[in-house]
C-alpha cells in the first residue's frame, strides 16, 4: 500500500489545519489514499481538545506583540510550540485498511522520529509514560526531542508529530511543554552539537529531516517501498472549512 507523500515548506498553521480538514474529507470518502505531508510552520501555539491553557505561560499581550497565535485544535495532549526548524508531519491515514490500531500508529510514528534523530547521529528513545520521544532518557534530567498529538475520527487519523530539528529552543520558554512545568527541550542541531552558522532555524535541515523521516514510517507502516522523493504539493486555493471534520463521529480518543 502506498503513502503518499507531500512536502509543503513553510505553511502557517490555519493553512495546513484547512488542507488536514480537506483532506481527511476526501480520504473518508475513499476518493484518495493515505497522505503524509511533511512542512514547517510559522510560530504558532495550539492547545489540545483538552488541554489546559494555564500551561501557556506568556500573556495574550506578549504573544500578540510577538505575532504568535494561540489555537485551540481537535488533536489530543497539550499545549504545543510550532515554529521554523522544525518538521512537523500530518498522517492522514486510514487504520483498518492498514490492519493498524492507535497505538501501533503511535509507536511507528515514534519509531521513525527516533531514525530521523539518528541519521544526525542523535540518540533518542522513548520515554514510558510520557509521549513523543526524548534525549538521555536514562538521566536525571531527559530532554524532549519530539511530540506527538493525534485524531482519531471515522478510523482515519490527523494531525501528527512535531520534530525538533533547528527549533529555535528559546520559544518554549513560552509554554510548559506539554503540559510539563521544567520539562527541557532539545533539537536535533543541540545534540548533535552543530555549529551556530548550522543551528539557525532552517527550512532547509526540516528538509532533509522529512525525507528521512518518510522513508522511516513508510517501512514501519508496511509500505511495498519508502518513497523515492517528497512530491512538491501546491496549496489548495480555496481550502474547507476547519470545523468539518469535528461534525463527524470521533472513532477514539487521540494521544
Amino acid at each position: 500500500m502506498a503513502l503518499e507523500v507531500r512536502w509543503l515548506g513553510r505553511v502557517p498553521y490555519r493553512e495546513a489545519w484547512r488542507l488536514q480538514h480537506e483532506l481527511f474529507t476526501a480520504r473518508a470518502g475513499g476518493e484518495i489514499g493515505d497522505q503524509l505531508l511533511l512542512l514547517e510552520h510559522e510560530p504558532v501555539l495550539t492547545l489540545g481538545r483538552h488541554s489546559d491553557p494555564a500551561h501557556v505561560r506568556a500573556t495574550p499581550a506578549e504573544l500578540a506583540a510577538r505575532g504568535i497565535e494561540l489555537i485551540r485544535v481537535e488533536r489530543g495532549g497539550e499545549v504545543t510550540y510550532h515554529g521554523p526548524g522544525q518538521l512537523v508531519a500530518y498522517p492522514i491515514i486510514r487504520l483498518a485498511e492498514r490492519e493498524l490500531l492507535i497505538r501501533p500508529l503511535v509507536r511507528a510514528l515514534e519509531g521513525a522520529m527516533i531514525a530521523t534523530a539518528e541519521s544526525h547521529d542523535v540518540a533518542a528513545d522513548r520515554r514510558d509514560g510520557y509521549p513523543g520521544v526524548w534525549c538521555a532518557t536514562g538521566t536525571e534530567g531527559p530532554r524532549k526531542l519530539g511530540a506527538i498529538g493525534l485524531r482519531i475520527e471515522r478510523g482515519i487519523s490527523y494531525h501528527g508529530i512535531a520534530l525538533n530539528v533547528t527549533t529555535r529552543l528559546a520559544d518554549f520558554d513560552l509554554i510548559d511543554p506539554c503540559g510539563m512545568a521544567g520539562a527541557e527541550v532539545t533539537s536535533v542541531a543541540r545534540e548533535a552539537g552543530w555549529p551556530p552558522t548550522q543551528a539557525e532555524p532552517s527550512t532547509a535541515s526540516v528538509e532533509h529531516a522529512a525525507d528521512v523521516f518518510a522513508r522511516a514510517l513508510a517501512e514501519r507502516l508496511g509500505d511495498a517501498a519508502a518513497p523515492a522523493r517528497l512530491a512538491e504539493a501546491s496549496r489548495p486555493a480555496e481550502a474547507s472549512r476547519p470545523a468539518e471534520a469535528a461534525r463527524h463521529p470521533a472513532g477514539a480518543a487521540a494521544v
